[in-house]
């Protein structure tokens, strides 16, 4: 026989303010709202991005987009320049727009570039590069910019030199600039490359020459300032390049493994 103190009782049903009192915790959406549903984004606008982070010629505001920042996220700091002497090279501006699979533009995408300075040398690899330019203590090389709500971004930078494919030397690379692309959806983020058309050693690049040839246009920054004949007299007198990013859809950008 049971004796009372080793007799189980039978569970009692909660009322409803027992209940409501057990969620008033950190799953309670009344304290913190609903959780984020999106497995990737647009979180990267609330820490990523920093004044200027898109120009990579001097102090700026470009880059960031308040109106999805937090208050105080001005104090994000980026390579600081403030008192660095301006990069070496030819200035030149990249815009454009990232699209989706359907042609819509995607409003919260964060683009990432990384590039060789004027001389052909990356900031930290070791290289000397050739050159005047081959070490510039100005040019950090690297640079984050997030999407309008119309999908446009623009970067401010200096045009890249040629790039051996070694440190040690060997064939040379045509002027590009490496793009990573993070959004919704995107659980690895999607890797490119920027060619401009008016480069003529880009139809050497042995990179260049792997991707199909009709598919090569994807890559390609287009000119389109006073020197290609479509800028706006008095504007800015720095080469300007149009590059548009298709995540999918007829005319992707092509993207590369890593």
């Amino acid at each position: 026989m049971s004796t009372p103190e080793h007799t189980a009782s039978a569970p009692q049903p909660q009322s409803q303010s027992a209940a409501a009192a057990v969620r008033a915790d950190n799953q309670d959406p009344s304290l913190f709202g609903q959780t984020p549903w999106q497995t990737v984004g647009p979180f990267f606008h609330f820490g990523l991005p920093w004044n200027g982070c898109a120009d990579l010629t001097g102090p700026s505001q470009m880059g960031g987009r308040a109106d999805l920042m937090p208050t105080g996220f001005a104090a994000l700091r980026g390579p600081e320049r403030r008192d660095a002497a301006a990069p070496v090279g030819e200035r030149i501006q990249i815009s454009g727009h990232v699209f989706d699979g359907r042609g819509r533009p995607v409003p919260d995408a964060l683009l990432e570039i990384w590039q060789a300075n004027a001389s052909g040398c990356y900031r930290g690899s070791g290289f000397a590069g050739q050159g005047p330019a081959s070490i510039d203590q100005g040019f950090f090389g690297f640079g984050r910019a997030a999407t309008a709500e119309d999908g446009s971004f623009c970067f401010r930078t200096i045009r890249p030199g040629r790039v051996h494919f070694t440190s040690s030397g060997g064939a040379l690379q045509a002027p590009h600039i490496a793009l990573g692309v993070l959004g919704r959806g995107l659980l690895k983020r999607l890797m490119t490359r920027i060619y401009f058309d008016d480069e003529p050693s880009s139809a050497e690049d042995a990179i260049l020459r792997l991707v199909p040839e009709h598919r090569r246009a994807t890559l390609m920054a287009q000119r389109i300032d006073a020197a290609a004949g479509g800028a706006v007299p008095g504007s800015d007198p720095s080469a300007h390049y149009r590059f548009d990013v298709r995540l999918q859809g007829e005319r992707e950008t092509v993207f590369f493994d890593y």
